[in-house]
């Protein structure tokens, strides 16, 4: 074995703890994808002989060129939506496989992932690799060029934000599931009240479409909505998946996706529903689920 093939096997040992901390980071499957990729061609063209912590060595990289992407998408002002829905991770609703479960190692929700898409690019590294990830402020100060100190205070200020927006998900999957059942069943029947019953007051609807974005907000809009929704839809079926890991489904017309459902209960409601019905990024997304009814 020479130097490289050496080299690739030791970052390959890393490769899922990374992919997890660049999903963390940027919200995104395929550009946590090439942030590792950058890792690597860092990690092929320096010289680590010194470098006693190669996985630690490897975290700060990746998360530096996440934190360049950040600010990056935030300047040419990439993302122009108010409410990005983030990119979900969708398994069989049986469980998870290996690659999707490092992934969702501290079950990451996306009720999470759009409170991280609210922080500034600095503090949402400094919280990401603190508190998801152990990484000391002493490593984390030179990469957002501050102090220990001032590394804390993001941190701090970004968890502050996220224990103050983001819902805590039902842990019990039944339950979640009986609770978006009861949703997926009134929106079919058209019954406005069995709706409202299920969500909670404060629900926040957002839907990624081609072209943009739509939020809504309050049981009665989301309501109205998915009743709309529903008889608007051009769908052969339904499947139930884990999105994130929670409760969700995915749409299907004539065996191709049309759209992906994510739903955060919490108190046995509803609190948040995530859908993307945008094509290209349905395309891009690493959907293991399929449509039943469609051959082989």
């Amino acid at each position: 074995m020479n130097d490289n093939d050496w080299l690739a096997e030791r970052f390959e040992a890393h490769r899922g703890h990374l992919r997890a901390v660049a999903y963390r980071m940027l919200g995104s499957l395929s550009e946590a994808e090439d942030a590792v990729q950058e890792a690597w061609l860092k990690l092929s063209r320096s010289d680590t002989g010194a470098v006693e912590n190669l996985g630690g060595w490897l975290t700060t990289v990746v998360g530096r060129v996440c934190l360049d992407m950040l600010r990056a998408r935030k300047a040419k002002r990439e993302d122009m939506l108010d409410e990005r829905v983030p990119d979900p991770i969708i398994s069989e609703e049986d469980g998870l496989d290996p690659e999707h479960e490092a992934l969702l190692a501290d079950s990451v929700g996306l009720a999470l992932l759009v409170v991280l898409e609210t922080l500034n690019p600095a503090e949402r590294l400094a919280f990401v690799l603190h508190d998801m990830f152990a990484v000391p402020f002493e490593e984390i100060a030179p990469i957002v060029d501050r102090t220990p100190a001032a590394a804390m205070q993001l941190a701090s200020r970004a968890r502050r934000r996220v224990r103050g927006s983001a819902p805590v998900p039902d842990p019990d999957l039944a339950r979640q599931r009986t609770a978006v059942d009861a949703f997926l069943a009134a929106a079919r029947d058209g019954d406005f009240d069995a709706l409202v019953a299920v969500l909670d007051p404060d629900v926040v609807l957002r839907v990624q479409q081609p072209g943009g974005s739509r939020l809504l907000r309050g049981a009665s809009p989301v309501a109205n909505s998915a009743i709309m929704f529903n008889r608007a839809a051009d769908v052969s079926a339904s499947v139930r998946a884990l999105v994130n890991g929670a409760a969700g489904v995915v749409a299907f017309q004539d065996g191709k996706p049309v759209s992906v459902l994510g739903f955060t209960v919490a108190g046995g409601r509803i609190v948040e529903i995530d859908i993307i019905a945008d094509p290209d990024r349905l395309d891009r997304l690493d959907l293991v689920v399929s449509d039943p009814g469609s051959p082989g």
